[in-house]
């Protein structure tokens, strides 16, 4: 006796078959058997797991655009089998499918400034108690800053080569997060990284190239989307510059690929690798909960827009001069305030503007990520941030001065979802572990509504959709908020959930998390993260399959990306997990994080 069982979002087929076991349907496209991970051998002149198919360069790389540089060549084919069925798995345990992975981000300066694996006897041991506790995996920046500091395409990944070697030797899986941004200025930064010198000093005879706010004070944390399609860089555009580091990624961890060892590769799409524009800056003086500021006013980005204003039939429209400044409030602004000039025909146009570049750089930038890792057994992914005071405002102005065009009666990130669904790609989301009670009253916080808006618009979109902590967190309340957003509706004891995350990452590997009591607790929770069920080395068995990669679906009209504009209604979450690492939780929990956030704004005050 069969039947078939439909799994939630993101899940598969799966049959229960004789003896109550789960069997998971074939997926048609899947390529050849699991392959494990193993010990990557050094790449050898003599063996190549990818070869050139000129056909394909042809039909990929119309006119023959141009490759240059040092390690990085022509558009390269994966020499991959032709695709058949996997083997059928059979579970004792139907609780295996409601599993979600835990990966644990590493310390931002884990590789130095001088190209050198820090500390490498002391992580060994950490990363061996991260595996003994049953973590899955852990992700790490690869920062741009150094590994092409010397100049234009002179890469040397050898600090890299050697921490994930001890990644792999510690049976570890592996985020890589291509890091095109500085790391200095952000909430949690440690240390400090810019981007390559040689990048810096183009900046001096040409400050346009960074984002620039209205009072024309230049942002160094990243490149401007203004210069994404201009060859200012000794020849090359911005975007050409991070494919020919992502291609010359690959060629190098060609080994590590090979073996499977990294999960996916995160792009960095804007400051701190998050997809937006930089808005809120400490190095700059913004304080939370300011509404940020438009970065738009460098002479690129001032062009296009006046450009577009023009086509659009009125040359007159500026960009705006009444948003305020980083640390003001919503109302205290012409462009904020209620019925103000973000209601306007005016208003409505350049924000849309403003959205939309950002939704054509990402698209961009992940279409040459997708050709530089195409055959790899990997996904792409990439970060939204969760810009959550203001939410429960009318104009959402600080998620607005970011990029995300987001109001009661506009829906801001189902057509960044939608855009990445084109490129497979993880929608990988921030504050899942944040509750609206733990915030200022005065900064008008939905993080809790965000959360659930943003997922559940993922979900939508047919995505997977992962997600992390924003600020570092070791008490029992933030690990059963992770909990409650990995699975809002609970575990299914006889197969997968309704709505499971793809993965959760924690930040971050530090001496504090490692201590006793927070790293019992913290072992609490990857247990329960995992549905009580031992640590998995085999992703397949949870339902994540891993596919050689493919060339990115056809491009997405704009206008089609706008159609998910229209709101609808979220999935429900449950209020409180049932996978409690234990502690207060619900309404005492609020009633506490009231208490201590009043204490904690007293003290301030004194």
């Amino acid at each position: 006796m069969e039947r078939l069982v439909q799994g939630g979002i993101g899940t598969r087929n799966i049959r229960l078959g004789i003896g109550g076991r789960y069997v998971y349907e074939g997926i048609p496209g899947w390529v050849g058997g699991a392959k494990r991970v193993g010990t990557a051998k050094k790449p050898t002149a003599t063996k190549h797991a990818f070869k050139l198919d000129c056909e394909y360069v042809k039909k990929n790389n119309p006119g023959g655009g141009r490759r240059r540089g040092r390690g990085v060549g022509v558009a390269l084919k994966a020499a991959i089998a032709e695709p058949k069925a996997p083997i059928p798995t059979t579970y004792d345990d139907p609780m295996l499918a409601n599993y979600v992975p835990v990966y644990v981000m590493l310390p931002l300066g884990v590789v130095t400034n001088d190209n050198v694996l820090e500390d490498r006897e002391g992580l060994e041991q950490q990363l061996k108690e991260l595996h003994a506790a049953g973590v899955d995996g852990v992700m790490v920046d690869v920062w741009w800053g150094i590994v092409e500091s010397k100049g234009p395409q002179e890469y040397d990944w050898s600090a890299y080569r050697d921490l994930f070697q001890l990644v792999q030797h510690c049976k570890l899986k592996l985020q890589a997060i291509m890091s095109f941004h500085q790391c200095g200025g952000n909430v949690g930064d440690s240390v400090s990284i810019p981007i390559p010198k040689w990048v810096l000093e183009i900046g001096v005879s040409d400050p346009d190239i960074f984002y620039t706010n209205p009072n024309g004070i230049r942002n160094k944390e990243c490149l401007s989307i203004g210069v994404d399609n201009r060859p200012l860089f000794h020849g090359r555009t911005a975007i050409e510059m991070y494919s020919d580091y992502m291609k010359s990624f690959r060629e190098n961890m060609e080994d590590f690929l090979e073996s499977e060892l990294m999960i996916d590769v995160e792009v960095g799409l804007g400051p701190a690798g998050e997809f937006r524009y930089p808005s809120y800056s400490r190095n700059l003086g913004w304080v939370f909960p300011g509404i940020g500021e438009f970065q738009c006013y460098d002479k690129y980005l001032k062009a296009d827009f006046k450009e577009a204003a023009t086509k659009a039939g009125h040359p007159e429209w500026d960009l705006p001069d009444n948003a305020g400044q980083s640390n003001d409030t919503p109302e205290s602004t012409e462009f904020f305030r209620s019925n103000g000039t973000y209601t306007t025909e005016k208003g409505k146009f350049f924000l849309t503007w403003y959205s939309n570049k950002l939704l054509i750089h990402g698209d961009e930038i992940l279409d040459e990520a997708n050709k530089a890792f195409l055959g790899c057994k990997l996904k792409l992914a990439a970060k939204v941030a969760g810009i959550h005071w203001w939410y429960k405002t009318e104009s959402h102005a600080a998620e607005l001065t970011s990029g995300y065009y987001n109001l009661k009666d506009r829906d801001g990130y189902r057509p960044i979802a939608r855009m990445l669904s084109r490129h497979d790609a993880l929608f990988n989301f921030t504050c899942l572990e944040m509750r609206n009670s733990e915030q200022r009253p005065d900064a008008r916080s939905g993080a809790q509504e965000l959360v659930q808006q943003v997922l559940s618009g993922g979900w939508m979109e047919k995505l997977e959709v992962a997600g992390e902590n924003a600020l570092a967190r070791y008490d029992r309340a933030a690990y059963n908020q992770i909990l409650l957003n990995a699975r809002p509706n609970g575990v299914n004891k006889k197969g997968p959930p309704k709505l499971r995350m793809y993965g959760v990452t924690y930040l971050r590997l530090s001496d504090e998390l490692m201590e006793k009591t927070n790293f019992d607790i913290f072992k609490t929770f990857v247990r329960k993260m995992h549905a009580e069920q031992d640590y998995c080395p085999e992703p397949e068995k949870y339902n994540h399959y891993m596919y050689p990669m493919v060339r990115s679906k056809a491009k997405i009209p704009v206008e089609a990306l706008l159609e998910a504009t229209k709101p609808v209604k979220p999935y429900t979450w449950h209020r409180e997990t049932d996978m409690s690492v234990g502690g207060v939780s619900g309404v005492l929990a609020d009633i506490l994080a009231i208490i201590l956030c009043i204490f904690k704004q007293r003290r301030n005050q004194d």
